[in-house]
């Protein structure tokens, strides 16, 4: 299973409207707890695909560089 930026924030969207229909105060508390957590892994996910493609960039900038140099 892929974790992705948008597999985390479906999860959160799932908890957050599990919270809107709780009738319990434990439930939507636990619930909001979760889409507290889901986001913030979408987040981590989201900079770290970003880091990786700034990485993959810098990487194949200096493969070319190395290349004129040769």
């Amino acid at each position: 299973m892929a974790q992705t930026y948008e597999f985390y924030c479906e999860r959160a969207d799932e908890a957050a409207a599990l919270a809107d229909k709780a009738t319990l105060d434990n439930v939507r508390d636990r619930e909001l707890r979760s889409e507290k957590t889901w986001r913030g892994l979408a987040e981590q996910a989201r900079k770290t695909a970003e880091e990786r493609v700034k990485a993959d960039r810098v990487r194949a900038e200096k493969r070319a560089s190395d290349h004129l140099l040769s």
